[in-house]
């Protein structure tokens, strides 16, 4: 579902494309950056780095980290 009229979504696109793969790809590190600083600031002070990120993880992929993993 959206509420973007599909000429705004076309031009969008048109605009992101024209970028080269270099700068798409920046921009979707700089997006997954953010997204783990918010994710970092939403946790408890009081966590071990260990957990920190354990829930860091748990945040961004939606699944519990695998038990043989640090």
């Amino acid at each position: 579902m959206t509420d973007t009229p599909p000429e705004i979504a076309e031009l969008v696109r048109t605009r992101l494309m024209a970028r080269t793969g270099a700068e798409r790809f920046r921009m979707g590190v700089e997006m997954f950056d953010a997204a783990r600083r918010m994710v970092l600031a939403s946790l408890p002070a009081e966590l071990s780095d260990s957990e920190r990120k354990r829930r860091l993880f748990e945040r961004l992929y939606g699944q519990s980290l695998p038990a043989q993993a640090p």
